[in-house]
């Protein structure tokens, strides 16, 4: 389940509700591209907007269209009780492992973050990752936290945010973690701009926004990394880098939202007020952005 590249897709909707008809074709095509797995209502899947009844049938379409691929889904919300019943959700939906973040209005201790994953995965039957996110919970895990939380039954991976820069710098973080953590529990990279970073430096799989929208890219990236062919990883990372540098300023939500408008997979902004798109001129520049790419990803005429 927590091996090489791991797609993140957008849950495409409006205000009036999730466009299903939409939603499908963006995990068939996930499939028809043998990504390793598929990521359904992450930060890019808009889950924190959604309803209970909204996530569980969005997980049943992805589940359905996604054959043979395994599916994973956050479960994160607010309250305790509600992410239980989420994943509850979860497994009778068929889930193959489910995505947790603290979540919270209150700023939360080390222990009741510590508390919610040991409840939750005393009654879990399939894998949990743990979200690492502090751009969008607030929260900061200490290395520490991750090895105790590592411990508990159930825990199979962790998603951690970027590495830093420098080979020696990423290694040292990631031997840091590891050093800390069962090995029997993966460790996966999510910021996409070093992801080739957090490849070479021992991550196991790339839980990835921009391998929902370019899937052959990300794969091919993934593979030379993995394979120890980091020069030519680092080549395929460049080429993104124009991509990188707009999640950096806009966020991947709004970015990724565009970027499935632009290639037509999508027929409006994913995205529910207060959020708004992209501003004309920024779309102009994205644009500018995906020529190369989506030759290189076979998506032009």
């Amino acid at each position: 389940m927590f091996q090489g590249l791991s797609a993140f897709p957008l849950t495409p909707l409006d205000e009036t509700g999730v466009n299903e008809q939409e939603f499908i074709p963006l995990i068939e095509r996930l499939v028809s591209a043998c990504v390793d797995s598929i990521g359904v209502l992450g930060s890019t899947g808009n889950y924190a907007y959604l309803t209970r009844a909204q996530r569980e049938r969005v997980l049943q379409l992805a589940v359905q269209a996604a054959g043979d691929t395994p599916v994973m889904t956050s479960i994160s919300a607010l309250r305790t009780l509600d992410v239980l019943h989420l994943a509850e959700d979860a497994q009778r939906a068929g889930a193959r492992a489910v995505l947790l973040a603290p979540v919270s209005y209150q700023p939360l201790t080390d222990e009741e973050v510590f508390h919610l994953y040991e409840q939750v995965t005393a009654n879990l039957s399939v894998p949990l990752c743990v979200y690492d996110n502090p751009n969008t919970t607030h929260f900061r895990f200490s290395d520490e936290l991750h090895g105790r939380i590592a411990q508990l039954p159930n825990v199979g991976a962790i998603k951690i945010p970027g590495v830093p820069a420098g080979a020696e710098a990423a290694g040292s973080r990631i031997g840091k973690l590891r050093a800390l953590v069962p090995s029997g529990v993966a460790l996966g990279i999510s910021g996409d701009p070093t992801a080739a970073a957090g490849l070479k430096a021992g991550c196991e799989v790339w839980f990835s926004v921009l391998g929902s929208l370019f899937p052959g890219i990300c794969l091919q990236l993934t593979r030379l990394a993995q394979a120890g062919r980091e020069a030519e990883a680092e080549q395929y990372s460049l080429l993104l880098e124009p991509l990188w540098a707009l999640f950096r300023q806009y966020g991947s939500l709004r970015v990724a939202s565009a970027i499935a408008q632009q290639l037509g997979f999508v027929s409006g902004p994913a995205l529910l007020l207060p959020l708004l798109p992209l501003s004309s001129a920024v779309n102009e520049q994205l644009a500018a952005a995906l020529r190369e790419i989506t030759a290189l990803e076979g998506l032009q005429d």
